[in-house]
């Protein structure tokens, strides 16, 4: 099948990286939100985190499954349903300013980007050469940064309020008045997930009319029929990259949905200024890493380049804990420039050389994603116990120390593996040995 054949559904799946996006870059403005609009704790807050990843990891492997059966098409157009009914449930939950109604919400809407995101990844990554499926899907994923960028600032103008009222001044308040606040509160979120909704919906028609081809991947090196079983994960290359994307995603996550908290922690800087920080500097720059990366890959192989990027977070984060003001600011605003490549690297990574089993390891893959529910809880848990949001920034120091052992290990793949090499110098590389 010709490149310009491809061209078509490469654009349309490459627009779903948006949708994940938002939602996963919405969370750092919609937990100082509702923490104030219901009245919550840090640990309570981070919840809206749990339920999110939680759906990837139940939805998953149904998400597999489904597109096992059916096919990458009507695995998106099933995902593109889930995703509008959720955002539309965010309105009824606003009215109610419930917290579990809200919670539910995030989880329909997770499930539907669960679906999106085990049929996109792998369908960019095969549709096309599988030499250069990472800097394909890294070129994708670019796109994806678009979304983490937007996310914040437009959550930063359109829910944030900018009124932050202290414990006292709230609970000074008579009952009436603090009922209303809280309502005015909860109900901003309203008119932004309509929009999401539409938004959505016009995509549903659109894929839904719209011929994009069905890869089926080479089977020639599997034995037998392929099933859909956790056996896929006796590929070690698999295994690792399922560890690798739970660190990973568990650090992405938890840097950013505190990250309004820790600037007004170190730097005392307010929500909206906070959040239009993090979404014009931070989430820029995740952006411009992400084809930046794919540009350095033509040079530098994969895992060298994940393991140059994982010290330096580590670096950063050293100084993030143990500084103040505007130097812990930005070291934290420079993470997600060397976060930006780590997880459709991983990814292409996990799923290279698996034929039609690429489906089963991409919803593994997917599932690891649950660690973005359980790191917030952990720097939600730290913060209270020790009143010290920056303190919890030590959770993603250990996740990108998980990352940087993965990507110094050797990644073997059927056919062809990176394989960690020394020269006449003792320096090491990674070199692609066919054998």
């Amino acid at each position: 099948m010709s490149k310009n054949k491809y061209l078509l559904a490469f654009v349309l799946v490459t627009s779903l990286f948006f949708l994940w996006a938002l939602l996963h870059n919405i969370n750092p403005i919609l937990i100082p939100h509702l923490k104030k609009a219901c009245m919550l704790s840090d640990t309570e807050s981070s919840l809206i985190d749990l339920f999110v990843y939680l759906a990837y990891f139940l939805v998953a492997l149904p998400a597999g499954l489904f597109m096992h059966k059916y096919g990458y098409k009507n695995g998106i157009i099933f995902g593109l349903c889930l995703y509008a009914v959720g955002a539309l449930l965010v309105i009824p939950a606003a009215t109610e300013r419930s917290f579990i109604f809200f919670l539910f919400a995030f989880f329909v809407i997770a499930s539907g980007a669960t679906f999106l995101e085990t049929v996109a990844n792998p369908y960019i990554a095969v549709l096309g050469s599988k030499e250069t499926s990472e800097q394909r899907l890294n070129f994708a994923q670019s796109f994806n940064g678009v979304g983490s960028f937007l996310a914040p600032i437009l959550g930063g103008q359109f829910i944030l309020s900018g009124i932050e009222h202290t414990p006292e001044a709230l609970r000074k308040m008579p009952v009436e008045q603090l009922n209303n606040y809280l309502q005015f509160e909860a109900n901003t979120v309203k008119i932004p997930y309509l929009v999401i909704a539409v938004i959505v919906v016009l995509l549903i028609l659109l894929f839904a009319f719209t011929k994009i081809p069905e890869i089926k991947e080479d089977d020639s090196s599997l034995e037998g029929p392929v099933k859909f079983s956790a056996k896929v994960l006796r590929h070690s290359h698999t295994r690792w990259a399922v560890i690798a994307q739970f660190f990973y995603v568990g650090a992405q996550v938890g840097i950013g949905s505190f990250f309004i908290r820790y600037a007004h922690f170190v730097n005392n800087v307010n929500e909206k200024n906070a959040a239009l920080i993090w979404g014009s500097i931070a989430m820029v720059g995740f952006m411009v890493g992400r084809f930046t990366g794919t540009f350095l890959m033509r040079y530098i192989k994969a895992p060298r380049l994940l393991s140059i990027y994982a010290s330096i977070n580590m670096l950063l984060l050293t100084v993030a804990l143990f500084s103040s003001g505007e130097v812990a600011l930005y070291a934290v605003v420079a993470l997600p420039f060397f976060m930006s490549i780590m997880f459709p690297t991983i990814f292409a990574l996990g799923i290279k050389g698996l034929g039609e089993e690429t489906k089963i390891a991409a919803s593994f893959i997917v599932m690891a994603i649950i660690g973005g529910a359980l790191a917030p809880v952990c720097m939600g848990l730290i913060s209270d116990a020790t009143g010290s949001i920056q303190k919890a920034y030590i959770v993603p120091f250990v996740c990108f120390g998980v990352i940087l052992y993965y990507s110094l290990k050797t990644y073997k793949v059927k056919g062809a593996y990176y394989e960690k090499v020394a020269d006449t110098n003792n320096e090491f590389s990674y070199e692609e040995n066919p054998n």
